[in-house]
């Protein structure tokens, strides 16, 4: 079991190291978008040309997720991770020759491509490849990876120019590069394309030979077996087959929960803070040299990621989402509700108190609402619409993603920090609320037992499993 469980984690740390890189990408604009108003910079960006190197990433997500789903089920999952880490390595060397706003804009879409394309694959890969014991705890990480990545750039950012810092970052990714090309295909992948013998090698070698994994196995294949599939559709056809699965439960369930899981996602303020943390924390400290703020709350939240990622092996995904997703609002109100009374002079301010809110509610808020609906990309779309499914969610996040870091800047500027998360705040209210009705537990179920759920409204009674086979196969 030790070496299954190392295993797993080699290939996990594939993934994580690139969410390292995506942390970097998405931090970068902190230590960018100042240099870019310095008059003394070679390359000089006005306000609205600045929110668009930072909107640009997100938006880029879009062709990122669309490549992503067609490598996956086209190539297999190991050869798709390693083309989506292509265009980030190309958007780093571009922005380290960069000589004008339109070089950095570009470099941004590369990065934003491979930063969709991996955040979303990486989370189908640690759910077809990891036990389910193991799978939530891996899933986490990957938040608690971004956020290192962040606070990475924004040290690096301190003490370097930006080009150089563009350069330091391209490290990881060669060293992921080097680390994805020695994983085997995905046993998913593998039964999604009948080569079932191979399937089994695969899958015993990362998860052991036990009645517990034969199960799943069984359960896996069969499920493949009854399924009719062809490799010759044409482009009219699978057009219609996609728009087939909206007609299909086990489809459209699954993305009506990630509409408000990604609008959750997002309004947390996931990939809002890393991209503007300088410009939020200096309102709030009223101190425009914030840095040291701004890493003490980087490292704060990727503690706080790093420990959900145990939280989650012991309590339930939607015990750990719902308790820390309302009392974070309500700390998130009480930091608002001071920042707006200190504004209108009605209390004595005191920035470390607004600062020390915040900090913890971000620290609650990665606990669960941040990293599970990410999560959730590996676990809740069945393997027939995978590919669709994760298409689906990468879309929904992008437009999330451009929505907020578009608007940000403008809502800084007209509602100021308190009313901004106010705002936010309130979507994630919504969001928790809908989730709550929705949302199955997928806690130690195995990917075919969710895709059962979403079938049937309720999970499956495993004692009604063909116990005959099952002996069978772990003979």
């Amino acid at each position: 079991m030790a070496n299954t469980f190392l295993r797993q984690t080699w290939i996990a740390s594939g993934v994580l190291l690139t969410m390292l890189e995506v942390g970097m990408f998405l931090g970068f604009t902190t230590c960018l978008l100042p240099a870019l108003q310095d008059p003394e910079s070679p390359i000089r960006a006005s306000l609205e040309q600045s929110s668009w190197i930072a909107a640009s990433f997100g938006l880029a997500w879009i062709p990122g997720f669309l490549a992503s789903s067609y490598y996956m089920d086209r190539f297999g999952r190991r050869v798709a991770f390693i083309l989506d880490i292509i265009p980030g390595a190309l958007g780093l060397v571009l922005m380290y020759f960069a000589t004008n706003v339109s070089c950095l804009i570009a470099a941004r879409v590369l990065q934003g491509i491979t930063a969709g394309s991996t955040s979303i694959l990486g989370a189908i890969i640690i759910g077809e490849y990891s036990s389910p014991a193991n799978r939530g705890m891996f899933l986490n990480l990957k938040t608690a990876a971004l956020y290192m990545g962040s606070t990475t750039v924004h040290l690096l950012g301190h003490h370097f120019h930006w080009r150089t810092v563009a350069g330091l970052t391209l490290l990881p990714f060669l060293l992921a590069f080097g680390m994805v090309c020695t994983w085997p295909e995905s046993p998913a992948w593998l039964v999604s394309k009948k080569r079932f013998d191979r399937t089994r090698e695969v899958f015993y070698r990362l998860r052991g030979k036990n009645e517990h994994s034969t199960r799943e196995l069984n359960d896996m294949i069969n499920a493949q077996k009854e399924r009719i599939t062809t490799d010759h559709f044409t482009v009219y056809e699978n057009t219609m087959n996609f728009f087939r699965k909206f007609g299909k439960r086990d489809f459209v369930l699954p993305v009506v929960n990630y509409v408000f899981a990604a609008i959750l996602l997002e309004t947390t303020g996931r990939h809002i803070f890393p991209a503007y943390a300088v410009q939020i924390i200096s309102e709030i400290s009223g101190n425009t040299s914030s840095f040291y703020y701004t890493l003490a709350l980087d490292l704060l939240v990727a503690v706080s990621a790093t420990f959900s990622s145990y939280l989650i092996r012991i309590f339930k995904r939607r015990t750990l989402l719902f308790s820390t997703g309302f009392i974070s609002l309500v700390i998130l109100k009480a930091a608002c509700g001071y920042l707006f009374l200190a504004s209108q002079n009605l209390i004595p301010s005191n920035p470390l108190i607004p600062l020390a809110l915040f900090g913890l509610y971000l620290a609650i808020v990665n606990f669960a609402c941040a990293p599970i609906p990410l999560a959730l990309i590996g676990e809740i779309f069945p393997l027939e619409h995978r590919g669709a499914g994760t298409t689906m969610a990468g879309i929904l996040i992008s437009i999330m993603s451009i929505a907020t870091l578009k608007t940000t800047p403008l809502l800084l500027a007209t509602f100021k920090v308190y009313g901004t998360f106010t705002i936010f705040g309130v979507v994630m209210a919504i969001s928790l609320i809908f989730l709550y009705f929705m949302l199955p537990e997928t806690k130690d179920r195995t990917l075919q037992e969710i895709e059962y759920f979403f079938n049937n409204g309720k999970f499956r009674d495993d004692n009604k499993n063909d116990d005959k086979e099952l002996v069978q196969m772990i003979a």
